[in-house]
C-alpha cells in the first residue's frame, strides 16, 4: 500500500535559504570594498573585480552539468554545494594574500550552480504542491538577501585592516548554514518517493519543452538589465552629482526592495493567475524607470527608479522558476540550470554593452530601457501556455 504524504517540511526550505544566502555573500563580499581590498592585497581593482566575475563565468559553464547532478542525486548534490560554499569561504582565511582569496572564490563559484539550481527541486521534494510557490519565493528572496548581507558587511568593515574579520564572519555564516542544511536533509523528502530521476535524458526533457525554451530566452532580458544596473549604476549616476556612497545606498535599497518583492509578489500573482501580466508590468515599468534615469538623473530619481526596478523586476525570477517546477518536475534541476545559465549569460552580455557606454549615461540607460521593452511581447505571449499548463496540472 502506497504511503500517503501530506505535510510540508519547512525546515529544509529554511536550511536551503541560509545556504542560498551564503553563496551570494561569498560572491559579493568585496563589492563594496574594492579599493581597500586592492590596497591590502597589492593588486589592481580589476583583479579584485575578478573575485566576483568568476561566479557568472563559471555558472554559464557549469549550469547544465550541475543541473544533471541534482536531477540524478538531489540531496547529495545540494549538500555538496553547501559544503563547497563553506569550504571556499574558509580557504580564503588560510593566507592573507590574493592567491588564497581567488582559490576560495573559485571553489565557492563551483558550488553556486549546485545550490541555486536546486531552488525548484527543494520545494518539489519537501513541500506539498500548494506550498511550492511560497517555497520558491522564500528560496529566491533568500538568495537576494545574501546580497544585502554582503553589502552590510562591506559597510561595517570598511578598512583594509578589518577585511580578515569580514571574511571570518562570512566563513562562520557559511559553515553554520551548511551544517543546518545537512541536518535538515538527513531524511528523504516526503514528496521524493515515486519521482522519476532521469539521467542523460534530463537535458533532452528540459530543452525539448517549448515553454522552457521560451522562458530561457525571456530570462536573458530582466537578468541582463538587473546585472548591468547593479554593476554600473554608480558610474552612470556620478555625472549627475550622485556620490559613490549615495549610489551604494541606492543599490542596497534596490536589493532590499527586491527581497520584499520576491517574498510577496509571486505568491499573490500565482494565486490570481496573473504570471504573464506581472512580467509585462515589471518589464514595462523597468523600461519607464530607465527612461526616467536617462532624462532626469539624480539622487531622487535614482532612489525612486532603481528601487522600483528592484521591487518589480527581481520577482520575475521566482515566477519563472515556479513555472519551471510545474512544467518539468522530473528534470527541474536541469531546467532551473537552463534558466540560471540564460540569466547569467544575459547579465554578461548586457553588462558588456552598458560598460561600453559608461561615459554616455543617457545612452546606457536608454539601451537598458530598450532591452526591457524587447521582452514585453514575449512575456505577453506566455499567457496562453501558462493557462494550458494550469489546466493540465488541474486535470
Amino acid at each position: 500500500m502506497a504511503r500517503v504524504v501530506t505535510g510540508s517540511r519547512w525546515t529544509a526550505i529554511a536550511g536551503y535559504a541560509l545556504v542560498g544566502a551564503a553563496t551570494q555573500l561569498v560572491w559579493l563580499n568585496f563589492a563594496g570594498v574594492t579599493t581597500v581590498a586592492a590596497a591590502r592585497y597589492g593588486v589592481s581593482e580589476s583583479a579584485i573585480g575578478w573575485l566576483a566575475q568568476v561566479f557568472p563565468l563559471l555558472y554559464v559553464v557549469l549550469a547544465i552539468p550541475c543541473g544533471l547532478i541534482l536531477d540524478r542525486w538531489f540531496r547529495a548534490g545540494l549538500i555538496a554545494g553547501a559544503v563547497l560554499t563553506a569550504l571556499g569561504a574558509c580557504v580564503r582565511l588560510i593566507g592573507d594574500d590574493f592567491g588564497w582569496l581567488l582559490a576560495g572564490q573559485i571553489i565557492a563559484s563551483i558550488a553556486q550552480p549546485l545550490v541555486l539550481n536546486a531552488v525548484t527541486g527543494i520545494t518539489g521534494h519537501y513541500l506539498a504542491e500548494k506550498d511550492r510557490p511560497t517555497g520558491i519565493a522564500v528560496g529566491t528572496a533568500s538568495i537576494f538577501f545574501g546580497m544585502v548581507i554582503a553589502f552590510l558587511l562591506s559597510a561595517v568593515f570598511t578598512t583594509a585592516s578589518s577585511l580578515p574579520t569580514m571574511l571570518a564572519v562570512a566563513a562562520v555564516f557559511c559553515v553554520v548554514a551548511a551544517l543546518l542544511l545537512i541536518v535538515a536533509l538527513r531524511k528523504q523528502g516526503p514528496f521524493e518517493m515515486g519521482r522519476h530521476r532521469p539521467d542523460r535524458g534530463a537535458l533532452r526533457v528540459a530543452w525539448g519543452d517549448p515553454l522552457i525554451r521560451r522562458l530561457c530566452v525571456l530570462a536573458i532580458f530582466p537578468f541582463g538589465v538587473f546585472v548591468a544596473m547593479s554593476t554600473f549604476a554608480q558610474a552612470l549616476l556620478e555625472p549627475a552629482g550622485v556620490s559613490g556612497g549615495t549610489a551604494s545606498t541606492i543599490l542596497l535599497v534596490n536589493v532590499i526592495a527586491g527581497v520584499l518583492g520576491c517574498a510577496v509578489i509571486p505568491i499573490l500573482v500565482v494565486r490570481r493567475r496573473a504570471e504573464s501580466a506581472l512580467l509585462v508590468v515589471s518589464l514595462s515599468c523597468t523600461a519607464a524607470a530607465c527612461v526616467l534615469l536617462a532624462l532626469a538623473p539624480g539622487v531622487v530619481t535614482g532612489f525612486a527608479a532603481i528601487t522600483l526596478i528592484g521591487f518589480l523586476l527581481l520577482p520575475a525570477l521566482p515566477i519563472v522558476l515556479e513555472l519551471v517546477e510545474r512544467r518539468t518536475g522530473e528534470a527541474e534541476g536541469t531546467a532551473a540550470g537552463l534558466i540560471w545559465m540564460a540569466g547569467n549569460l544575459g547579465g554578461l552580455l548586457v553588462a558588456v554593452v552598458v560598460g561600453l557606454l559608461v561615459d554616455h549615461p543617457s545612452a546606457a540607460f536608454l539601451v537598458m530601457a530598450a532591452i526591457a521593452l524587447i521582452a514585453v511581447p514575449g512575456a505577453r505571449a506566455l499567457r496562453r501556455p501558462i493557462a494550458e499548463l494550469r489546466a493540465l496540472s488541474q486535470s
